[in-house]
């Protein structure tokens, strides 16, 4: 592997955190300085992520940090062609949404607080991805959960989004605890947690594989990528402002569970495998078929952010499933290469075109003065044409159409599906059409037809700050799969399992075609331009458990929260108060302090009363001797 100085790599790592610093301390009531600040940052960041991505650039570097004991805990960096891709994502996604939020949020009163906190969440990003160790990650990531709080209680007057980051915050703290417990125990047994070093032992046979240790920490990957059953955070987050919506839900936040797995990838073992992948299948499916349900167009988007994510993690899961194929006698490395690569092609194609979709929500709902219900749109392909056109980009994209990123990186997760599992192949390939059908039904009935509220009659157009990340998104939407990525994932499915032939394929692509054509003619002939839904009116049954399901975790968290937990932090309590507090340390007290009591009563300074006492310690110490006690 090539080397280099690592000179690039603390200025890209610092610059956004400057940015914050400087925002924080001298910009808090300068707005629009703390906007070209920030935005500055942001530009400095992808070019210079591009800039070592071409250039080829591969290093490390570590330095220790704190030495505990035996226990050392280093900062260190490094950059290889995950991190590099990774890097890009970030940066160029990130840009998008500085200079998207330039105009959307231009007549906001906390400007700067809004631009410190989007350069402090890039700062944290950033260090998850340049990380070389686990405790480094987890820094960052537990920086990524803090600076995700302060985005989405940016409108903190409102109560519906101080709870909502609340419960972000609050969710991912169960996640990233199982995270904390599974780096405990990785560095117990391999007495290390820097990547390249349990890399190393993999293949020279020391590592101490442990089915605890991968799903320990993919508990921090369910939080963070909003997995069953630790979901429930990530739709009550749109009530963030949009541009947060599409850096956090699109590419970054939530996209950093599934890189920690890709990290991580050679801990992983068949069963703990077996776990993700139908947890990334189950997830897939459920937000799936609670999206078909919404009216409020970032929920669905966030529901669909929810599946495709599934989407990644099964791929993850499948890369690997078994080792009944060996490779050059190498069971825990070849079919890894392969998980992770479905996995970070979806995520790098869904980074693009769910940025896209959520800066054209973002769009749309400036455009129509914040008015965010799709049955009350409606007829804005004319009056916002350029939003519209790259709005369809994205939702072709996203449904799989032909020649469109999505399509390719969907294929291909397919594809490892059928090959792998067909089980999970027919499930994920009915999630597709769901797909299909909810994401066409928010297209037709936000652009098509007549206007169905004096919003959306006076919607306009935004001005280049918002219009301009949208071309260049729904550009990366339709490049983003001529990539080799693609090629190269069916030649190593190819290569490293036999029976997977070139008729398979065949069959995926038809299947492919299948789903979205179904799922599109669905919703085209299904959803009018009526203002009610009409799922609803031709199956209320249907439509009554699609929205019974999406409300079923909330509601069993209700209920364990206010009858279990509260019960039994209020028998905790008691028991505290009664044996803990009561009786050991105010029980010793009191005890002790009748002791002192007594102790103070034979002190009486009567020389006669001390003359019996002595007397009667003689006599009883004689008794004593003498036996006769």
């Amino acid at each position: 592997m090539p080397t280099t100085t690592v000179i690039y790599f603390p200025t890209i790592l610092l610059v956004p955190l400057i940015s914050a610093a400087v925002i924080a301390l001298f910009l808090r009531r300068k707005g629009n300085a703390a906007a070209t600040v920030a935005v500055v940052a942001a530009a400095f960041v992808a070019i210079d992520a591009i800039r070592m991505a071409l250039r080829g650039l591969r290093f490390e570097s570590s330095t220790e940090w704190l030495r505990l004991g035996d226990l050392a805990i280093s900062i260190g960096f490094k950059f290889d062609d995950l991190a590099s891709l990774m890097l890009c994502i970030v940066g160029v996604v990130g840009l998008c949404v500085h200079v998207f939020s330039l105009g959307y949020m231009s007549d906001d009163a906390a400007k700067a607080r809004y631009f410190g906190g989007l350069s402090l969440f890039m700062f944290s990003m950033i260090g998850i991805v340049l990380a070389d160790n686990l405790f480094m990650m987890f820094i960052f990531w537990e920086l990524v959960g803090f600076s995700s709080y302060v985005l989405i209680n940016h409108w903190h007057e409102k109560t519906s989004a101080s709870d909502a980051a609340k419960k972000a915050f609050i969710v991912n703290r169960v996640g990233d605890f199982g995270f904390l417990l599974g780096l405990i125990l990785c560095y117990w047994t391999n007495h290390t947690v820097n990547l390249t070093a349990l890399a190393e032992q993999s293949e020279s046979g020391h590592l101490v594989f442990s089915t605890l240790i991968p799903l320990l920490l993919f508990c921090g990957a369910v939080g963070k990528s909003a997995q069953l059953p630790l979901q429930v955070w990530l739709p009550d987050a749109m009530e963030g402002p949009t541009p947060v919506s599409a850096l956090i839900h699109a590419a970054t936040m939530v996209a950093a569970g599934i890189y920690m797995l890709c990290r991580i990838n050679v801990l992983m073992v068949p069963d703990a495998l077996t776990v993700i992948m139908w947890t990334g299948t189950a997830t897939a499916l459920y937000a799936a078929l609670c999206a078909i349900t919404q009216r409020d167009i970032k929920k669905i988007l966030a529901y669909s952010t929810l599946s495709q994510l599934g989407f990644m993690v099964a791929a993850f899961g499948l890369g690997s499933l078994s080792d009944t194929h060996l490779h050059d006698g190498q069971p825990h490395t070849v079919f890894y290469a392969v998980g992770v690569g479905a996995a970070m092609f979806h995520l790098t194609t869904h980074a693009a075109f769910k940025a896209l979709l959520f800066l054209g929500s973002g769009s749309v709902i400036h455009g129509c003065h914040h008015e965010q219900d799709i049955f009350k749109l409606g007829g804005l392909a004319k009056k916002m044409p350029l939003t519209f056109a790259t709005f369809t980009i994205g939702v072709g994209a996203i449904i799989g159409l032909p020649f469109l990123a999505g399509f390719f990186s969907k294929d291909a997760i397919l594809f490892l599906a059928f090959t792998k599992n067909r089980a999970v192949f027919g499930l994920l390939a009915f999630t597709a059409v769901l797909t299909s059908l909810y994401m066409v039904r928010l297209w037709k009935l936000t652009f098509l037809g007549a206007p169905r509220s004096d919003h959306a009659a006076q919607a306009h157009e935004g001005g280049v700050t918002l219009t301009a990340p949208l071309v260049v998104l729904a550009a990366l939407s339709i490049g983003g799969g001529y990539t080799g990525l693609y090629a190269g994932l069916f030649d190593g499915v190819l290569d490293l399992i036999p029976e997977a032939q070139g008729p398979d394929h065949t069959i995926i692509l038809v299947t492919s075609l299948v789903v979205m054509l179904l799922g599109a003619s669905t919703a085209l002939a299904l959803y009018s331009s009526a203002p009610t839904d009409a799922l609803a009116q031709k199956s209320p049954g249907l439509f009554g458990a699609l929205g019974a399901l999406k409300n079923s975790f909330d509601a069993a968290y209700d209920y364990y929260v206010a009858k279990i937990q509260q019960r039994f932090a209020m028998l905790l309590n008691f028991l505290e108060q009664i044996f803990l507090a009561g009786l050991i340390v105010r029980g010793l007290a009191g005890f002790v302090g009748l002791f002192g009591m007594g102790a103070r009563a034979l002190h009486t300074g009567n020389l006669n009363a001390y003359v019996y006492w002595f007397l009667g310690g003689v006599v009883a110490l004689w008794a004593f001797a003498t036996g006769a006690l």
